[in-house]
């Protein structure tokens, strides 16, 4: 774990008086990396894959960071995105992924956060490799 990996899973641990976590998995990943409301204000809808299974929202939140890092090679995004490929069966999508994580007989909310962690300890890896982090 990681400053980075500790502080989305903490603010995960908040939830509204409806039970649902404050922080979608996207604002969970790109917050971590800015204080910019804005951004936690952009990020708002694309928790759930878009709010209908898409792209999960934690591989949007790290996309997300890696972009207000100033990162824009297309490059950077697809090594982000293989490496979470890579490691869920070339899956992306929020409903696939929480399809094979029930089918293993995983919890949602820990396979949430498992994945945000992930996607925050790529993001951390690739920001660190450019020099926009230590």
């Amino acid at each position: 774990m990681s400053k980075y990996t500790d502080l989305a899973l903490e603010r995960r641990k908040r939830f509204t008086p409806e039970g649902r976590p404050v922080y979608n998995c996207c604002q969970a990943t790109v917050s971590v990396f800015t204080e910019e409301e804005s951004a936690l204000r952009a990020a708002a809808f694309f928790g759930g894959g878009m709010r209908m299974g898409s792209v999960c929202g934690a591989i949007t939140g790290g996309l997300m960071a890696l972009g207000q890092a100033g990162l824009s090679d297309p490059a950077v995004a697809s090594e982000f995105i293989r490496k979470v490929k890579e490691n869920h069966g070339g899956m992306v999508n929020c409903r696939d992924l929480l399809a094979a994580s029930a089918a293993r007989g995983e919890e949602k909310m820990a396979h949430c956060n498992g994945l945000i962690c992930e996607c925050v300890g790529f993001v951390e890896e690739i920001l660190r490799a450019h020099g926009k982090i230590e």
